[in-house]
């Protein structure tokens, strides 16, 4: 007797970069995972704030310097065949990485030199660590993650050590940006207004 097998189900197809350039913008934030769709609901208010502060020193660091471009939610074309988009909270380009004039209207192909990811409420901490290193496997020189609920900043660099700066300390651009430092109430505040939130 021959036992019936169940239908083999197609395997889904892969999107491409391209795809995900071409689809209807909508509430959720899309990345692209080897090929395949992840959708993300839009980060809360505290991390768009601590987004926003880390964009403006940055941006005082490059751009009126004339060092490099600052950009938020920037996909960024990680790898190719399946395709993998991702796109960091904050990232810099310094201008050997990408030129101070030219127009980017897609998703970039070449890989920041600095990234920056925010710890929203629902992401774990695992997540963004491997995160961090699949920045720095790609090409990625430096990495800040930044955890509000800690109120510190994981520090990753490409030899894969890495530092956790906390109230007492300053973080600082490294061999990246070498003359850049902020305390880390540039970033998050007073520590007196991050004891009481009252956004949920």
């Amino acid at each position: 007797m021959v036992t019936a097998q169940p239908p083999r189900t197609a395997p889904a197809q892969l999107l491409t970069a391209d795809d995900l350039l071409r689809m209807p913008a909508d509430d959720l934030r899309s990345e692209l995972i080897r090929g395949e769709l992840c959708e993300m609901p839009p980060p809360g208010a505290e991390h768009s704030e601590i987004a926003g502060r880390v964009v403006s020193l940055l941006r005082s660091a490059v751009v009126e310097t004339g060092l490099g471009r600052v950009f938020t939610d920037g996909g960024v074309l990680v790898d190719r065949d399946p395709d993998t988009v991702r796109a960091p909270d904050v990232s810099l380009f310094l201008a050997n990485r990408l030129p101070l004039t030219e127009r980017v209207t897609g998703y970039f192909s070449v890989l920041p030199n600095l990234v920056v990811e925010v710890q929203s409420r629902n992401d774990r901490q695992r997540v963004l660590h491997d995160k961090a290193i699949m920045w720095l496997n790609a090409g990625v020189e430096l990495v800040w993650v930044i955890l509000p609920e800690r109120r510190s900043v994981e520090v990753y660099r490409t030899d894969r050590t890495v530092k956790t700066v906390t109230d007492d300390g300053l973080l600082d651009g490294m061999d990246v940006l070498p003359e850049f430092s902020c305390s880390l109430d540039a970033i998050f505040g007073p520590a007196d207004q991050a004891a009481s939130p009252t956004a949920r």
